[in-house]
């Protein structure tokens, strides 16, 4: 089971990729749990998380989440392209990399 933590301004922008993420990881049989919060949540929501990435609108946030998780989790911000395609499949692929 990889807990991968999507981190955008409200919690609401990226609903629509964690949702493509999500029907990825199933359609390959990928035991995965895939969330977003607001940047105001990151703190408590990146305990549970083994991946974190941050929405491109959020990326000033990048040393701050990193600091969060003492640098013991691999954090990262999504390309803004594959973001603004909704392209949950690259995105499912950058985090299990990460998480290996």
């Amino acid at each position: 089971m990889v807990n991968i933590l999507l981190v955008c301004s409200a919690g609401m922008s990226t609903s629509a990729l964690v949702k493509n993420m999500q029907d990825t990881a199933a359609q390959k049989g990928i035991d995965a749990k895939i969330w977003a919060v607001g940047g105001a949540d990151a703190e408590s929501a990146s305990k549970e998380a083994d991946v974190v990435m941050l929405g491109p609108q959020v990326r000033y946030l990048l040393d701050k989440v990193k600091g969060l998780v003492n640098n013991e989790k691999p954090v990262t911000v999504i390309d803004m392209m594959t973001y603004g395609q909704m392209n949950g499949a690259k995105v499912l692929d950058e985090a299990l990399a990460l998480f290996e």
